[in-house]
């Protein structure tokens, strides 16, 4: 799926690329997925500079690889320098949106897991960690939203939203692996069920 088309970016569209992650960094507390929709409206909606079909292929691909999930950002960096000038501008948009979504978060969390392992009796730590599991959570059901309505249809496809349903209760409600939901996921659609 090539889907590339040309862009005009200057020094400062690098830079404001650049903030952009550097901020995104501090905001992905459930992992850089759980900033996906931001990302779209950043880099689809206001720039321009990635069509739906590169933003849903960039996250789609990340996740079918093995390896860590924030090579999604890599590939949106990738396609970024793709259709702003060739493979070495794409090489680059790389290691603009990976060094941004890297630096600050990894930053913070070495000194922060330092200091709250120092602390962990404190009443705030305990606090605070509590407080933040229906953060992530929200972020992450947000996402999926919005990687689930970018090509669909609930009046369409709405056996594929049920199943995605369904999913969600059987993993929340079981100790069922994940692996086995992802492979009847496959079955379902190759039989063309959904």
């Amino acid at each position: 799926m090539n889907g590339s088309f040309a862009i005009a970016l200057q020094w400062s569209d690098w830079a404001q690329l650049f903030v952009q992650y550097l901020s995104l960094s501090l905001l992905s507390i459930g992992g850089a997925i759980s900033t996906a929709p931001e990302m779209h409206r950043y880099l689809v909606a206001e720039q321009g500079w990635l069509s739906d079909a590169q933003f849903n292929a960039s996250i789609a691909i990340a996740q079918a690889a093995p390896g860590p999930n924030v090579l999604f950002v890599a590939l949106m960096g990738w396609h970024v320098g793709l259709n702003a000038g060739g493979m070495a501008m794409g090489l680059f948009g790389v290691l603009v949106t990976m060094v941004g979504i890297l630096l600050p978060s990894t930053t913070l969390t070495y000194l922060t897991v330092q200091w709250g392992h120092r602390n962990r009796e404190l009443r705030a730590v305990r606090a605070f960690k509590q407080g933040m599991a229906p953060i992530v959570i929200a972020l992450l059901l947000a996402t999926g939203w919005v990687l689930a309505s970018a090509n669909s249809h609930f009046d369409t496809e709405w056996r594929l939203w049920l199943l995605t349903v369904l999913a969600a209760l059987v993993i929340w409600l079981t100790r069922l692996h994940l692996l086995w939901l992802l492979a009847a996921g496959a079955l379902l659609g190759w039989l063309g069920l959904v």
